[in-house]
């Protein structure tokens, strides 16, 4: 993966479960090859950067960026048996020169998970759901609308979602498929997932309610990838939406409907 100036924490998602006899399955995390020494550290429990396969962690600290950082699975070849899951958070950005530059920073929120609040707007227009696409920037659209171009083969860095109706910002969040099992960590509503400036594609989504809207609304969710394939719609935010193959997300469509009556309840409506 490739990093932007600053300290990352990549670690085991919970509820994995532990090596077998053979250590395996595990994670190592090392500097790409090609990347200079003295511009990406990657400081772990053991000193070869061996995570293992569960409740382990890494700090990647990036002094010039972006550059690239090599994450290595390694796997039994047991059938059945499932690559370790990652997360990654930015803990520390690069530092600003001054503070015109660190509220800039705060608006963009450059790195997956960041928790910085972005603007909202495109064009000058208020815009409710936003992506951040390869060799084109902010593309934004209401709920309800694609977001990316289907077919385009260009890939989706980074997006947002800042409901403005009956569902709002709050009461929403998401996630990126960043590798196969590796997500994000939740975002919530208004907030920047995934990255600007860094062609690092993101691979998929999930989107979910929380609590008192989900008892009312729910998410329906379609998405398209750099490979043709298509997939959903999807209602509820269970899974994550992402191609066999992890082709990198291309577009997608996000929608909120009301929660389907369904039993007694449904019945006695009808009545």
């Amino acid at each position: 993966m490739t990093l932007d100036a600053g300290v990352f924490c990549v670690f085991h998602a919970p509820g994995q479960i532990e090596a077998g006899p053979s250590g395996l399955p595990g994670v190592r995390i090392s500097r790409a090859p090609g990347v200079p020494e003295d511009a990406v550290e990657v400081v772990t429990f053991t000193a070869d950067g061996w995570m293992g396969a569960a409740n382990s962690a890494a700090l990647v600290r990036v002094r010039r960026g972006p550059a690239g950082v090599m994450v290595t699975t390694y796997q039994d070849g047991q059938v059945g048996s499932e690559a370790p899951r990652l997360q990654v958070i930015r803990l520390i950005g690069g530092v600003p020169a001054d503070p015109a530059s660190a509220e800039k920073a705060a608006e963009t929120g450059q790195a997956s998970g960041n928790k910085a609040s972005v603007t909202g707007a495109v064009d000058g227009a208020a815009q409710e759901v936003v992506a951040h696409i390869q060799r084109r920037g902010d593309v934004g659209s209401a709920i309800g609308e694609w977001v990316g171009q289907e077919g385009s083969k260009r890939w989706i860095e980074g997006f947002f979602i800042r409901p403005a109706g009956k569902v709002r910002a709050e009461d929403i969040e998401y996630q990126a498929v960043l590798g196969r099992g590796w997500l994000s960590p939740w975002v919530e509503g208004g907030q920047f997932c995934g990255s600007r400036g860094m062609s690092l594609p993101i691979l998929g989504l999930r989107v979910r309610l929380k609590e008192e809207a989900a008892r009312k609304w729910t998410v329906r969710l379609t998405a398209s990838f750099t490979d043709g394939t298509k997939v959903g719609p999807s209602e509820g935010g269970e899974e994550a939406l992402q191609a066999e193959n992890l082709a990198p997300l291309e577009g997608f469509q996000l929608e909120i409907v009301p929660v389907k009556k369904r039993g007694k309840e449904a019945t006695a409506k009808r009545g």
